[in-house]
């Protein structure tokens, strides 16, 4: 049986903000690496690492991790021995993307390995699409007795899309065409909850399809479509690494004749947490968007980390 207040450990950067939001932060025995957020999260013991070489270029990225899964290899690795160490009542995983993070079955494999996990649980979280992320809130809050609390947290979160919807319905805005890149070469653009994010923050959503794994694209499609704002966020990046990825985007055939480019309306933002991140960021997202795609009508909203570390408005001519 699960203890009281069992004992956590997450193997989700989404979980681990989602398990701040509801102050269960004592209960948090273990993280992954990708877990830096909220600051605090640092100071816990990380049991997963990346075998990817994240330094690269975004090309030679995509070949590594075609190349791992090619050969079934594992993109993370699991510190087993430091987990048997934690004793963790509950483990936090997904059982969507192996790219994502660490797989589920990796998961199980080691829990049925080892003797000091036998009775520990397993929460797979398998976010798709918008409606997964309030509903894995309450599922995690669910499954560690802080049900209220993770309803509450929901309505507070709803409650700021509202506004924003009130806002966009109050100025009748026209909402732009546009695009949010999630890796750049080669071309992904952005799927799962991304295309959601946009319509609510008043734009129309271009290439991608809501609730669909992010695809792979051509930029003829995204030519074609025209959009009046870009948005780069690719997977996995903060905004410094994006910036450095600049110089592939202005040798794309065909670039400068986009409405973005020509008004000057390219986004960057830190994909890392703003996007990829099934968690409750992701309002703070709808936010932000909206701000970028109506200035003059939404204001810009207070954020969880200094603007300078969360988007910038690529102006070309500044190059």
């Amino acid at each position: 049986m699960m203890a009281l207040r069992p004992r956590i450990v997450s193997l989700l950067s989404s979980a681990t903000e989602i398990l701040y939001a509801l102050d269960l932060q004592d209960q948090l025995a273990g993280i992954s690496h990708e877990c830096d957020y909220p600051p605090a999260a640092l100071q816990k013991p990380q049991v997963t690492v990346s075998h990817i070489d994240a330094s690269q270029s975004s090309n030679q990225i995509d070949e590594q991790v075609r190349s791992n899964l090619k050969m079934r290899r594992s993109l993370y690795g699991l510190d087993s021995e430091l987990l048997s160490e934690l004793t963790p009542d509950l483990i936090i995983t997904q059982a969507q993307c192996e790219v994502c993070a660490i797989h589920y079955d990796e998961v199980l494999e080691v829990v049925a390995a080892t003797d000091t996990l036998a009775e520990t649980k397993i929460l797979a979280l398998q976010p798709r699409c918008w409606k997964d992320v309030f509903q894995d809130i309450i599922s995690l809050g669910t499954a560690v007795d802080c049900q209220d609390k993770a309803v509450q947290l929901v309505e507070a979160l709803q409650g700021r899309i509202d506004r924003i919807a009130e806002i966009l319905e109050r100025n009748r805005v026209q909402r732009p065409r546009v695009v949010c890149i999630e890796w750049i070469e080669p071309l992904m653009v952005a799927g799962n909850w991304v295309p959601t994010l946009v319509e609510l923050a008043g734009g129309i959503n271009g290439v991608s399809v809501a609730d669909v794994p992010s695809q792979y694209e051509t930029w003829s499609d995204v030519l074609a479509f025209d959009p009046e704002v870009i948005v780069v966020c690719p997977c996995g990046f903060d905004l410094h690494r994006t910036r450095q990825e600049l110089p592939q985007l202005q040798q794309v055939a065909g670039w400068q004749k986009m409405a973005a480019v020509k008004n000057q309306r390219v986004f960057l933002l830190d994909g890392n947490s703003h996007v990829n991140r099934s968690g409750p960021r992701l309002v703070e997202t709808i936010e932000i968007l909206a701000h970028l795609f109506h200035p003059d009508q939404v204001p810009a909203p207070q954020l969880s980390q200094p603007v300078a570390e969360t988007w910038y408005h690529w102006i070309e001519s500044a190059r």
